[in-house]
């Protein structure tokens, strides 16, 4: 069995029930779980029955050992998260947004104790004993210097020990704060080419490759929901022209009607055989699942990338088109569940994959 690996930072997500807003809430209680974008991927993995384990510092309090705990619970390997007597746990906020009004989050993830943490105490030649890949984003990076220095480790330490590298992009244009006078998304862009230097799968969503990397999909207006699906294996093509070692290519297709309605697709562009691949597809045309009720939307990129994983790394599904069906299709499941983790089983995307989308009653 492949042995994934992530690293990144975990952190207490704290929401207002339903869609409440947090001054409308606030003094009163919150929802508290736990999440972040590279977490969310090892759970996801595990629960589909992936050999996942996750990298991350979290301080030696209770808070870090519920955090731990809540991760072994759902089957991620936590042997190698380091316990630091400096920091704290980060936090975020999320509002859920409604009909016209955007989901809101506010990040409360300064002096973290990945953020304060240098590469070197990562042990990377340890951390990674086994691992047949590593998954990184471009959230744990835009945290400080330090967790930018310790996320481009692990990725040269990776490809040089011969483990597959993922990355996702990830773009958060609240965050990369850092370097003092250079504007974020250059951090961002000066940053992570080193870390995709070294990567194998990038991950990517409508928007990122253009915020990130300066490269730009025509025809396409990602705030007004105006997508140009054509216009994305070109921006692969300019990305693995780039970046010559990469081996795919993956960008989800949003296409936002309203916070609760929105069309979703996904494109895999395959470097080897210069070929794009879309899902879902009818009649083999691009058929986006239309969403309309979403549940919660933050993490579904995450359990995209989680489905392509899984799916790249087990020989029935490992094909191009089935493997990018299988992580749409979790993906698309995953706006159904609230929290960050996306709680769906390999039976249930397959369904999906076979055209069960009715949401009937299973009994």
């Amino acid at each position: 069995m492949t042995r994934i690996v992530a690293f990144g930072e975990v952190m207490a997500r704290l929401k207002p029930a339903g869609q409440g807003r947090l001054r409308q809430t606030l003094p009163g209680t919150l929802e508290v779980t736990f999440g972040g974008a590279e977490a969310n991927v090892a759970v996801s993995l595990a629960m589909l029955g992936a050999d996942a384990a996750m990298v991350t510092a979290l301080p030696r309090n209770p808070l870090g050992d519920a955090c731990v705990d809540s991760l072994r619970g759902l089957g991620v390997d936590t042997r190698k998260v380091l316990r630091t007597d400096y920091g704290r746990l980060g936090l975020y906020f999320v509002e859920a947004g409604a009909n016209q009004r955007p989901s809101v989050v506010v990040y409360d993830r300064e002096h973290s104790s990945v953020s304060l943490t240098p590469a070197e105490a990562y042990a990377w030649d340890k951390s990674l004993a086994g691992a047949d890949w590593l998954h990184l984003t471009g959230i744990t990076p835009s945290l400080s210097r330090s967790a930018a220095e310790a996320t481009i480790a692990a990725a040269a330490a990776a490809r040089a020990a011969g483990a597959t590298v993922s990355c996702d992009l990830n773009f958060r244009k609240k965050l990369w704060q850092w370097e003092k006078g250079t504007p974020p998304r250059k951090l961002a862009e000066a940053t992570m080419r080193q870390v995709l230097a070294h990567t194998d799968l990038l991950v990517a969503n409508e928007e990122d490759c253009a915020d990130v990397l300066g490269i730009h999909a025509s025809h396409t207006e990602v705030e007004s929901g105006k997508l140009d699906w054509q216009a994305y294996p070109e921006v692969a093509r300019e990305v693995s022209r780039q970046f010559p070692q990469l081996r795919h290519v993956a960008i989800t297709l949003r296409q936002s009607i309203s916070a609760t309605h929105n069309n979703w697709a996904a494109m895999l562009y395959s470097t080897g055989d210069d070929k794009a691949y879309f899902s879902p597809l009818a009649g083999g045309e691009l058929a986006p699942y239309e969403i309309r009720d979403i549940v919660d939307r933050v993490g579904a990129g995450d359990a995209f990338g989680a489905g392509l994983i899984f799916a790249l790394t087990t020989p029935e599904l490992a094909a191009p088109q089935t493997a990018l069906d299988f992580a749409t299709a979790a993906s698309c499941l995953a706006h159904s569940i609230l929290g960050d983790f996306n709680y769906t089983s390999r039976a249930e995307i397959e369904a999906l994959m076979r055209g069960s989308a009715s949401g009937r009653v299973v009994r």
